[in-house]
């Protein structure tokens, strides 16, 4: 069985709400619902994405902050209340982060951030369907969906599956996707210096 947190929350107040088992949550319409648990490799390879571009941005002195595990703030649904997602990496615009360090309130996405990156589990349909639609609609720039292990659906990785990059475009309010296979360079609109291919991450999770 599932527990669910039964109590509407606003974002804000599920940012400072801690049920004491340790476990991982997200806001669904005011409710906190438990996520599970990553797998190692799962960990691996976000951990070493986000450090990563952490150094990029740091070497390049770019305008951006990629962080790990965070919520982001959602756009309700007519009638809902609030709900977020907790991103596998969320890159801040530099100016937003230190607008955060100047506050006690809980680091998060409390505006659309310029890139959200979701690696990808055996929950693909969310990622490549559910996730999609909600930071398209919340206005994010650019949506990865970094899937190491190939688990998408053929529509979304083609036949025969392999491990793929696909990158989200924000353009006139739409997504539009670019799919890297295998030591193909992606193309990055935030990152266009990034020098990236899935081989790369994969090769994450062999060290």
């Amino acid at each position: 069985m599932v527990a669910i947190v039964q109590k509407n929350l606003t974002f804000e107040a599920f940012l400072n709400w801690d049920d004491g088992s340790g476990r991982s949550f997200e806001l669904v319409n005011g409710v906190a619902m438990p996520l599970s648990e990553p797998t190692a490799k799962h960990e691996d390879v976000v951990d070493g994405l986000c450090r990563l571009l952490i150094d990029h941005c740091q070497s390049l002195n770019l305008p951006y902050v990629p962080r790990q595990s965070k919520q982001v703030r959602l756009n309700p649904a007519p009638g809902e209340n609030e709900s977020s997602r907790k991103a596998d990496i969320v890159v801040f615009a530099k100016e937003e982060w230190d607008r955060m360090r100047q506050s006690s309130a809980s680091a998060a996405a409390y505006i659309p951030p310029p890139l959200v990156i979701e690696v990808v589990s055996t929950n693909w349909r969310d990622d490549y369907r559910i996730k999609l639609n909600e930071y398209e609609t919340l206005g994010v720039e650019e949506y990865w969906i970094v899937d190491y292990a190939g688990l998408g659906g053929v529509q979304y990785i083609g036949s025969p599956k392999q491990p793929t990059i696909t990158i989200n475009h924000l353009i006139e309010g739409e997504y539009q996707a670019q799919r890297y296979q295998g030591e193909t360079p992606i193309t990055s609109p935030t990152f266009p210096q990034l020098e990236l291919a899935i081989a790369q991450i994969i090769a994450m999770t062999e060290v």
